[in-house]
This record gives C-alpha cells, sequence and structure tokens, in this order.
C-alpha cells in the first residue's frame, strides 16, 4: 500500500510498537510474536500483523519478528532513525518540563530553541539553551530550519502563535494548549491534554455520589 494512503490511525499504532520493542529489546529479547506484542498493548495480534504487512513483511508464520530488525524498521518508517531539532514555545511549567525532560533524545528528538514572551525569562537558560524572545521566533526558525514546534502557551495566545509557527515553516505541532489549533493541511497537529484523559478514566470510575 503506498505510504500516503495508510490510516492514521494505523501510523499512530506505530510508536507504541517500538516503545515496545524497544523495552523488550533492553532486556535481553531477540525475538517476539505477535501475540506477546498483543498482550503487552493490549492489541489483538490480528491487528498487529495486518497494521505492519502495511509496511512490508517483517516476520515469518511460526518464528515472530525479529526485535532488532522490526525496530529498525519502525524508526525508519516513523523517521526517527534520525534526530529531529524541535522548538518549544511558552517556557512556563509545561514549557521548562519539556526543555529539562531527557528522554526525547534517544527517541529521536532534541530541543533546540525556547521562546517566550516573558522578559524575566529571556536570556536565562534551560539545560544550556537560552531562552529567546518571542520577537524573535520566525527568524530563528527558519534559521535553524526547523520543522517541528512544541505549543505550551496560554488558550488566548496558542492560535496567534501557530499561524505564526507555519510561517515561519514549522509542519508538526505538539499542542499542550488546551484548544483546537487551525492549520493548513500540510501541517500536522497532536493534542496532550491530560485533563481530556483524565476525564475519559473517571467514565470507568465508582463515585461517591453515586
Amino acid at each position: 500500500m503506498p505510504l500516503e494512503n495508510i490510516p492514521d490511525i494505523v501510523v499512530g499504532r506505530l510508536p507504541r510498537y517500538l516503545r515496545t520493542l524497544t523495552y523488550l529489546e533492553s532486556q535481553g529479547k531477540t525475538v517476539v510474536s505477535s501475540q506477546e506484542l498483543g498482550d503487552d498493548l493490549g492489541i489483538s495480534a490480528a491487528q498487529i500483523r495486518k497494521d505492519l504487512s502495511m509496511f512490508g513483511e517483517f516476520g515469518k508464520q511460526g518464528t515472530g519478528y525479529d526485535i532488532a530488525f522490526l525496530r529498525k524498521q519502525l524508526r525508519k518508517i516513523l523517521k526517527v532513525n534520525r534526530t529531529w531539532d524541535v522548538a518549544v514555545v511558552g517556557v512556563g511549567d509545561i514549557g521548562s518540563a519539556l526543555a529539562r525532560y531527557q528522554g526525547f533524545a534517544h527517541r529521536g528528538f532534541q530541543v533546540r530553541l525556547l521562546f517566550d514572551n516573558n522578559p524575566s525569562k529571556i536570556g536565562h537558560s534551560i539545560s544550556g539553551i537560552t531562552i529567546q524572545s518571542i520577537d524573535e521566533m520566525e527568524t530563528a526558525l527558519k534559521e535553524a530550519g526547523i520543522q517541528i514546534a512544541m505549543l505550551a502557551v496560554p488558550i488566548q495566545a496558542a492560535q496567534e502563535i501557530t499561524d505564526r509557527l507555519v510561517e515561519a515553516g514549522v509542519k508538526a505541532i505538539l499542542n499542550y494548549a488546551p484548544i483546537n489549533i487551525s492549520v493548513p493541511p500540510h501541517v500536522h497537529v497532536q493534542y496532550i491534554d491530560p485533563a481530556i484523559h483524565l476525564q475519559h478514566m473517571t467514565y470507568y470510575l465508582e463515585s461517591p455520589e453515586d
């Protein structure tokens, strides 16, 4: 199947497969079956086989998948067999935590630029990265050729900053602001809103008021 026709929901599962394979490899495992992967991930073995078959043949019936090989192929498919530079816009609690987080590097990402509009933060450094003024954002992004940004700004600023990011050449935005943003078709957005996930889970809980 041509890669442009792969359903987005399938692409969304690939990082989960990659994360599990990485863990299994770290535990010394060399081969895994689709059933074992499915048990770990809560996804049916048939679904895993179907997903992977859209990108090629990676395993043999009865012998399972070579973990190192499949992990390498998934990194290539997801284009994280290289390191992507990332900008963080908004250096409040969330943005500061993202800048300090050490888990991005071994998964294909490196925070390179930080931006904020608070004069008391501009010029200070986090993890060796100097916080720049939001006024310098477009120029700095274009000079660095950055295509990925993490947006951690207040709701009221999210769309305006998004428009400026798109104008500066950003093509992928991870949005932590609890609001939907509008982007052109060629720009991809993912949303991180912990409250939504909490609300999803509370549906299944017993309320003391019930």
